[in-house]
Order: structure tokens, then C-alpha cells, then sequence
């Protein structure tokens, strides 16, 4: 049997190079979808099934080289050129000659993220793939099957119920994050914990901050200076920097480090230990520290204090939870909130059950609980009317699914796990890092802003796009097979 080329050379560096520059790739590339750790890299992917595919030929080994490398880079399957097609296209027909003029069969039995199988798709192949990982088959269908089998109409499915999901949970969430009176709208909230002050001649709450910078860049610095108020045995805030003024404090030392926490009024201290029995106990709260705005008739982002119309709007939506996941749970037959404990600390990289969340419903506030279970429930009651309006069953429980991981990208911004970055002024995600530890201050996002639903959205319909787009050969005939078989189910209706 004949060696295959990547039995005797392969362009290591530059796969490699190709390969480290997806993880800056945000526009169409399918890790945009969910997160999923042991995801390959598609360059990665698609060169080595490439180089596996092919024989060893010492005659034609140089050009076989030197099409894996023209390969690999992301633009030959992004920007849909001539070039890049003719490319891809090459790889094919070269694959189907070293097999005797027909695609191979390729199988992944455990495909994971979708990368492997998908490049092998990508390359002409009969492409199969397997995972015991429910997760992962979700994955695969949205990668793999879903478009191929319906195509461009996939997309425009979801553009239009995901803007549907959007506007009917407006209709019930609009009133929870009002807008300032001059029209500048809340992007996000700036929250920090708070733990009372362990010395008996003080019993101040302590709002837990890693650091408190609001924006810090070359441009600009800004940052919330706390301020103790002996009189009142409390701790103000004030914000810094905004108008230019010089910040003449360290926001680097904020009062909570590695469990940690110092009083700003006394000083006194409050060891890690400690505080995970506080924290147990129930004794620790909240309290929102700033406001992050921007105006849709002015560039860039601004800070203020919370008012009290900020914190009555959140203790509306305190109120109307309980209103609202009683109501789901009559006609759902389950809590709406997830109740479900909490793995055993350090199970999957949790770390916060010794601070007392123990179930999956702890790593939410009021309102993001209220945001959730509602947008949940638009997303549930879109595939019903998708098949009121006449949609084929398949075909709208493949959209479903792609609203259903719009709303888990949302999730993934909107707990209270997700921190503030600073640099960049953003919101982190829960899995910024491979683990979910504590977070002393976090972002509460407004969904309707556009870091929000429409933002996730938008990630989603270009992966998507370039899913139903980028295919060639046998995809492009799946594509029209599965169109028409949607459009005459659909008629048939």
C-alpha cells in the first residue's frame, strides 16, 4: 500500500502560523457558535485531511506540498474568489484521482467541535461523524448537517426569528432597563459584592472589587475612586478621569484579592477563609457601583453612579421573576431558572460552591434570571409559530436550534461570573478562562444593547452564512437538493 504524503513531509510552519491566527478570527469562523475547548483548528484540519488523502508521489510531491500550504490559510474558504475556489477545487479533483475518481469516505468518530469532518466535507469527501457528547452532536448538526441540508435559507430563517425573539422580549424587558432622560442607553451595569466589615467598631459593607477601572487605554483613563464616609460608616464612589481630570490613586488595588478583603473605612482585614463562611452563611449582597452608557448621537462610551431609578428598575425586575418563572413553570412543568445542582467543587473547573452557589440558578442576578427565562421562552414559542406560518418541521427545529445557540452565547455574557475588562471596555464571557472561579465585581449587560442579543446574532448568521456559502461540489448539490425539498414540503402544507 502506498504512503501518504503526511507519512513522508508536511509544511509544519506554515499550518502552524495559519493555525494560531484563527484564534483572532471572529467574522463567519464556526467557533463563534459555542465555545468548545479541544476545538482544531480548521487550517489545521482541512491541510492535514488534505495530506493524508493524497499519496506520495516523488514526482508530484512538491506540488502536492505546495497545495496544502495555499490551503490553509483562512481566506481561501472566506472570501469566495474565483482564486480560492479554484483552489479548493484543485484539492478535490486531486483526491478523487488518488481514489479512483470517486470522494472517500471519511470518518470521525469523535468529532467534537465539527472541524475535522467539516474541512473533509470541504475537501469533496463522504464525510461521516460520530460523538458520544450531546453537546457535540448538537454541534455537528449545526456545523455539518443543518446547512447542507437547507442552505441560504437557513440564514434568512434566522435572521428573521431571531429578530422576532428579539422584539417580543423587548415588549416584556424594555421597562427594566430604561434609558436616560437624554437618550443615552445603558450597555451594561457594573456590579461588586459586599461583605459587612468583620471589625465590631465598624460593620461598614465592603463592595468587593478587584480592581475599579472603568476604561484604561492610551486615550483615556478612568477608573472609581471609593471614598469613605466616616459620618454615614459607609463607602461612597465617585468616578475619575471622565472629564480628563488626573487620577491620583492606584485603581490596581481594589479591596477583594484571592478571597482576601480590605476595609476602605477602618482597614481592617478579612481573611479567605473567612469570607468563603461569609459568603455561606448568606451574609454577603450586592450593590451596583456604576452605570456604562453610550449615546446613539455621540462616539465612544461614558460612566456615571447608579441612580435610584436605576435601582428601582432592578428591583421591578426582582418582582416580576417570581411572576414570571411561577408562570413558565405551570406550562413548562419545570423551574424556568435551572436548579440543578452544582458538580462537586472542581469538577469541570468550578470553583465557587465554597463560596455557597450551588446550583447553576446561583450564577445569575434577578434581572439576568428575568432576561433569560424570557428570551427562553420567545425562542420556544418562535417554533411554534414557524409551523403555524407553515414551515416543514425540520426545517424549523434546524432554525430553533440556531436561536437556541443565539440565547446560550447570551447566557454565556449575562451571568454573574462575567467580568469587566477595562482594556477595551467589554464584557468578558463566563468562559473567558477554562474554569468558572469567583468574580467579586461583575457586568450585568443589557440584551437590547448592542453587545447583547443582536450582537450574538450577528455571529451567528455570518458563521452561518459562510457554512451555507462555502461549500463546493457535492455540498453545492446537497444545498439545492435540500432547498427543494423544503420548498415542496412547504407548499405540500
Amino acid at each position: 500500500m502506498a504512503r501518504a504524503l503526511i507519512e513522508v513531509a508536511f509544511p509544519f510552519r506554515e499550518v502552524s502560523e495559519e493555525s494560531v491566527c484563527e484564534k483572532y478570527i471572529h467574522q463567519g469562523h464556526i467557533s463563534t457558535l459555542h465555545t468548545w475547548w479541544a476545538r482544531q483548528p480548521l487550517a489545521a484540519s482541512r491541510a492535514i485531511a488534505l495530506a493524508a488523502l493524497l499519496p506520495d508521489d516523488p514526482a508530484r510531491r512538491a506540488e502536492w506540498l505546495e497545495l496544502v500550504r495555499q490551503i490553509a490559510p483562512w481566506k481561501v474558504v472566506s472570501d469566495g474568489t474565483p482564486e480560492s475556489r479554484q483552489l479548493l477545487e484543485r484539492a478535490q479533483e486531486a483526491i478523487r484521482e488518488a481514489f479512483g475518481g470517486r470522494p472517500p469516505r471519511v470518518l470521525d468518530p469523535f468529532a467534537g467541535g465539527g472541524s475535522i469532518p467539516l474541512e473533509a466535507l470541504r475537501l469533496g469527501c463522504e464525510t461521516y461523524a460520530l460523538d458520544y457528547n450531546p453537546v457535540a452532536m448538537l454541534l455537528n448538526k449545526a456545523v455539518l448537517e443543518f446547512p447542507q441540508r437547507f442552505g441560504p435559507a437557513l440564514v434568512e430563517a434566522v435572521r428573521r426569528w431571531g429578530n422576532w425573539v428579539l422584539e417580543g422580549a423587548r415588549r416584556e424587558l424594555a421597562p427594566f432597563y430604561p434609558s436616560d432622560p437624554d437618550g443615552a442607553v445603558p450597555m451594561g451595569y457594573i456590579w461588586a459584592r459586599t461583605l459587612p466589615c468583620q471589625n465590631p467598631s465598624c460593620g461598614a459593607e465592603i463592595p468587593l472589587m478587584y480592581r475599579t477601572w472603568l476604561a484604561k487605554s492610551d486615550k483615556r483613563m478612568i477608573a472609581l475612586r471609593l471614598i469613605p464616609h466616616r459620618a454615614a460608616n459607609r463607602i461612597e464612589a465617585e468616578i475619575v478621569g471622565q472629564g480628563g481630570e488626573p487620577i491620583n490613586f492606584n485603581p490596581d488595588e481594589g479591596t477583594a484579592s484571592w478571597g482576601r478583603v480590605r476595609c476602605p473605612l477602618c482597614g481592617g482585614t478579612i481573611d479567605a477563609k473567612t469570607t468563603r463562611r461569609l459568603f455561606r452563611e448568606g451574609r454577603a449582597g450586592q450593590r451596583m457601583m456604576a452605570v456604562m452608557l453610550r449615546h446613539p448621537k455621540r462616539a465612544g462610551k461614558s460612566y456615571r453612579l447608579p441612580t435610584e431609578r436605576d435601582l428601582a428598575a432592578y428591583r421591578a425586575a426582582e418582582a416580576a421573576l417570581e411572576e414570571k418563572r411561577q408562570a413558565l413553570w405551570a406550562e413548562w412543568g419545570m423551574d424556568p431558572v435551572p436548579d440543578e445542582p452544582l458538580p462537586p467543587q472542581g469538577t469541570l473547573g468550578l470553583n465557587v460552591q465554597r463560596y455557597g452557589l450551588t446550583r447553576w440558578g446561583d450564577l445569575f442576578n434577578a434581572r439576568q434570571k428575568l432576561a433569560l427565562i424570557t428570551f427562553a421562552d420567545a425562542v420556544r414559542r418562535a417554533y411554534v409559530e414557524m409551523l403555524q406560518n407553515g414551515y416543514m418541521q425540520e426545517f424549523a427545529r434546524a432554525a430553533t436550534t440556531y436561536l437556541a445557540i443565539i440565547f446560550n452565547r447570551l447566557a454565556e455574557k449575562n451571568a454573574n461570573m462575567v467580568t469587566y475588562h477595562a482594556i477595551g471596555e467589554s464584557a468578558g464571557s463566563v468562559f473567558s478562562e477554562k474554569s468558572i472561579s469567583m468574580a467579586w465585581d461583575y457586568i450585568e449587560i443589557n440584551p437590547f444593547a448592542d453587545i447583547g442579543w443582536s450582537k450574538m446574532q450577528e455571529r451567528v448568521e455570518l458563521s452561518l452564512n459562510h457554512l451555507t456559502g462555502g461549500l463546493l461540489a457535492d455540498g453545492e448539490k446537497q444545498r439545492k437538493a435540500g432547498k427543494r425539498s423544503y420548498r415542496s414540503k412547504q407548499r405540500t402544507k
